[in-house]
């Protein structure tokens, strides 16, 4: 029996796909403006006392809506040039948002409870803290339970997607580009030979988009929450492939041999932190990865490659509780980079992200 065609590969499908692309990203993207809206009315109808944050300027939030807008051409531009799939695009788990979206209401009083008595540490008696890193035991963006409880393991991810206006696969999506160029220096090697590292892979949305684009890679990622962990796997075992190989470990001090990985991928971790620590995963980054091989960064953005968005830049720190956010956003990632002994280091920004670069010399 002959094959049935892929629906994305029609030639009416690119228009259409088009089409029905951009109306999911913009519903989620008023889905979110609405959605932070509401809480905030509630917030401060609950707690007036909590602090509140300057707002953006008209001029300013137009600024930000075209560089969504062009982030989301981008991304649609990639996955017609062959860097993922088109059907990447429409990987959406809307059945995790019915069934995890109102859990995100039910928490909300307890983050509020939380800000107003600046408890900014807290976790359940049953959670063991032990054994962590001192600056690990936050309740960044005052979650609760921080980064260690099944619940914050079960709604991060959409609480993201809701802060971003459901853009956050797409900024993961960039890495995608510059990380398939730089795994071109080994294509001499068998597709199922390569290793790429996600760390921290967090709960699996990175590591996801990785099998999309690389169905034959090895795959690993590491992370310190072991909840986060075992939401990763359940995550990607839905996808076909080898699962990837995860392990609970700290990136200052990574469980592998020096020069093993052909790639390494870093999303929204720099940012929560401290200088020092920071220094260390990079460090480590570059000595597991190859020579040749590429590490590629996302992050947020800072002050010195979006001035224009500086109110929000200081913003974010009082909004969340991020606290090495502050330094993070003046800090020289290029140079620390370099100095770990990376060259070829590039940046380039898209929405609310910040992306580097950076090869392993061989």
């Amino acid at each position: 029996m002959q094959a049935l065609p892929n629906l994305f590969d029609l030639p009416i499908a690119e228009p259409a796909a088009k089409l029905a692309y951009e109306a999911i990203q913009q519903g989620k993207n008023v889905f979110g403006v609405v959605h932070r809206q509401v809480l905030s009315n509630l917030k401060s109808t609950f707690y007036p006392r909590l602090g509140k944050v300057d707002s953006l300027d008209d001029e300013t939030l137009e600024y930000v809506r075209n560089r969504q807008t062009d982030l989301l051409e981008r991304d649609w531009q990639d996955a017609q040039e062959g860097v993922y799939p088109v059907s990447l695009l429409f990987d959406q788990p809307w059945d995790e948002f019915f069934r995890l979206y109102p859990q995100v209401w039910l928490d909300a009083p307890q983050i509020w409870q939380r800000v107003d008595q600046k408890k900014v540490q807290e976790f359940a008696p049953e959670i063991d803290v032990e054994g962590y890193p001192r600056y690990y035991i936050q309740n960044f963006h005052h979650q609760t339970d921080g980064y260690l409880s099944e619940t914050s393991a079960e709604i991060y991810d959409l609480q993201v997607e809701l802060l971003f206006g459901g853009t956050a696969d797409a900024m993961r999506r960039r890495i995608l580009a510059p990380l398939k160029r730089g795994l071109a220096a080994f294509s001499s090697i068998p597709a199922n030979q390569i290793r790429i590292l996600d760390v921290p892979c967090g709960a699996g949305r990175t590591l996801k988009q990785l099998r999309g684009t690389f169905p034959d890679a090895s795959l690993y990622g590491v992370d310190l929450s072991p909840t986060y962990l075992q939401k990763a796997n359940r995550l990607i075992s839905q996808d076909r492939g080898v699962l990837p190989q995860l392990l609970q470990a700290n990136a200052e001090s990574l469980p592998y041999v020096d020069n093993y990985f052909h790639g390494i991928s870093s999303v929204f971790l720099f940012h929560e932190l401290p200088a020092p620590a920071r220094q260390n995963v990079i460090d480590e980054c570059f000595r597991v990865l190859r020579p040749g091989g590429t590490f590629v960064i996302c992050d947020s953005i800072q002050l010195d490659d979006s001035p224009e968005l500086k109110m929000a830049i200081n913003n974010f720190p009082v909004m969340m509780h991020e606290p090495y956010y502050r330094h993070y956003s003046t800090d020289n990632l290029v140079k620390r980079l370099q100095d770990a002994g990376f060259v070829d280091v590039e940046t380039d920004v898209h929405f609310m992200s910040k992306y580097l670069f950076a090869h392993k010399p061989v």
